[in-house]
């Protein structure tokens, strides 16, 4: 899969570019809110839209069905031992065209769930300085491996390294798809520059949307579906240093 594909990418705000990555099943409202957050710190997110239908909340057959067609499509990569899903050029491609519109240091990226571990692939591209990995998912298969394989980690390792950077990730206690074997394993190739936080069950929101009652009914989505919106709530203290860490990094000094 090359840079040329063309994809529905959503734009809002001013400043440093951030790039959204939503998670399974689509760009929800949740996911929306959460790059409005983004926008209103001071940046401007561009949101591609790589899975699933836009704005929507599916019900749980509708998005296991999203599901399996992306289990199946050739632009990702599933299951361990296959290396960083072909989607990640293109991704690649649109945070140096991110970083070229918006100016500021570089780029930032969230990427959630299924698309967790394509932020840190992102870092392939030089203007990316901020990889950020909330709950990533892949490969399924394998609860304590990660989808970059070891060149690939070693390259991202050497530029954290020598350029001062770090990777910020997320995840609930409890999580069965995203499991403390897997931050083990980023911890192991990435050395101290691999900076997690790893949130209470307790922590996470159980009103949720019919297919994460369904298919993910155990704390997952940090900065989404299982964010609890208030003042002291342990995701909102996620977010928040989320957005500094954005903050401290794209932007010029004044």
């Amino acid at each position: 899969m090359g840079a040329d594909v063309t994809r529905t990418v959503y734009r809002a705000g001013e400043g440093p570019a951030v790039i959204v990555l939503h998670e399974m099943p689509g760009i929800s409202p949740h996911v929306a809110r959460f790059a409005r957050w983004v926008r209103d710190a001071g940046f401007t997110v561009w949101m591609p839209s790589l899975f699933g239908r836009d704005g929507a909340v599916p019900d749980a057959k509708e998005g296991g069905a999203v599901f399996r067609r992306v289990c199946m499509a050739r632009e990702f990569n599933v299951m361990a031992g296959q290396g960083s899903s072909p989607v990640t050029v293109w991704l690649r491609a649109l945070a140096a065209h991110a970083h070229t519109e918006c100016g500021g240091k570089g780029v930032g990226a969230v990427g959630m769930c299924f698309t967790g571990n394509f932020a840190l692939t992102m870092m392939l591209e030089k203007s990316v300085l901020l990889p950020i990995l909330s709950q990533p998912s892949l490969p399924l298969d394998n609860p304590a491996a990660v989808e970059s394989d070891a060149k690939e980690l070693a390259m991202i390792r050497k530029r954290l390294e020598e350029e001062d950077l770090e990777v910020l990730a997320y995840r609930f206690d409890g999580d069965k798809i995203c499991q403390a074997a897997r931050f083990e394993a980023y911890r192991a190739a990435l050395g101290p520059r691999f900076v997690d936080k790893q949130l209470p069950d307790s922590a996470a929101n159980s009103d949720v949307s019919p297919f994460f009652a369904e298919h993910v009914n155990y704390p997952h989505s940090v900065l989404t579906q299982h964010l609890i919106d208030g003042d002291g709530e342990p995701t909102i203290d996620a977010r928040d240093e989320i957005l500094a860490a954005l903050s401290e990094r794209l932007r010029d000094a004044a």
